[in-house]
């Protein structure tokens, strides 16, 4: 009796140690890039996103944020996801993720979304899932639609007010044809430029403008740089949650599931980040001391059709059903 006494206490002492091992192991950590500031709303969807998945692994996981674009511009992280020798996992916007998925750029056509509400609509529906699909076949993997709100221009010209104010006009976007196309059929001058230039070029005056969704704008304080802020709501600008194929296709069906989880969480983070600063961005702008324009409708109505050229582009590249469809959608 004695002896089964110590062969379960030492049977005990063997679980515990493994138990203790296993705790002691150190998790596996995941390095998360992305364009802006921790305080972002990119640093609102990577803090949600390592939160969730932290809480669902038991801590077999850790994040270690690359903010700021301290692993370089979004071409870069996502050439470096890949592959594989880069991060394990990034925020970034669709405008960049469009030259790797081009069915992504459908979300960045002009005065394609009506509201927030329908964004969301689309992005969570059948067209955004197609889309999500779409990611193995250029070596990413995508688990949530992300976003950044509705971009607006600044510049340091005059108040944009009607298409003509856009002749010449020197303005940085994102290496988006979606984008450019749109303001050069505007009378612009785009300048496609990776966001870590933009500043400097502001600063510089090698650029007049650039055009952002107020969440970045209030984040970069882009008012010490820039002069007006035209509220032109002219693209709903999404972003996407993405891995690392290698990454990804080293995890456990139990655990790919804990990080689509995650991003998910994520995602809905990013939304409320978007929220807030959509009801405060103005406001915090204007008290900044930057000048303030809203469009119309009907003056949004005027860019529109200054941008036929490129509406007959987008039907070639996207297809009119697509865009009728997403038009449709309540």
């Amino acid at each position: 009796m004695k002896s089964l006494f110590a062969c379960a206490a030492a049977a005990g002492v063997f679980v515990s140690a493994l138990w203790a091992t296993a705790a002691a192991a150190d998790p596996v950590e995941v390095k998360i890039a992305y364009a802006l500031a921790r305080d972002s709303h990119y640093g609102a969807a990577a803090e949600g996103w390592e939160k969730a998945v932290t809480e669902a692994s038991g801590g077999r996981y850790k994040f270690t944020h690359f903010p700021s674009s301290a692993q370089g511009g979004e071409r870069e992280v996502l050439e470096g996801l890949q592959l594989g020798t880069g991060v394990q996992a990034a925020v970034v916007s669709s405008g960049t993720l469009s030259n790797f998925v081009p069915e992504a750029g459908v979300t960045d056509i002009p005065f394609l979304f009506r509201d927030l509400a329908h964004g969301r609509a689309v992005l969570d529906g059948p067209v955004g899932q197609s889309i999500i699909e779409k990611f193995p076949d250029a070596d990413l993997i995508a688990l949530a639609w992300g976003e950044q709100g509705f971009r607006h221009i600044t510049n340091n010209r005059k108040p944009i007010e009607k298409p003509e104010d856009l002749a010449g006009l020197k303005i940085r976007t994102m290496e988006n044809p979606t984008h450019i196309d749109a303001f050069k059929a505007a009378g612009a001058a785009p300048t496609p430029m990776s966001w870590p230039e933009v500043i400097p070029a502001l600063e510089q005056g090698a650029i007049d403008a650039q055009e952002n969704p107020l969440s970045v704008i209030v984040s970069a304080k882009l008012w010490e740089v820039q002069k007006y802020l035209t509220l032109s709501g002219h693209v709903y600008s999404t972003a996407m949650l993405v891995v690392a194929p290698d990454f990804w296709n080293g995890l456990s069906e139990e655990d790919q599931k804990i990080f689509l989880d995650g991003a998910k969480q994520g995602q809905a983070a990013m939304r409320a980040f978007v929220d807030n600063a959509e009801k405060s961005g103005a406001e915090t702008a204007k008290a900044a001391g930057i000048q303030i324009n809203e469009l119309s409708a009907e003056q949004k109505a005027a860019f529109q059709t200054s941008m036929k050229d490129a509406y007959d582009g987008y039907y070639k590249t996207y297809g009119k059903d697509l865009i009728d469809e997403i038009i449709a959608v309540e």
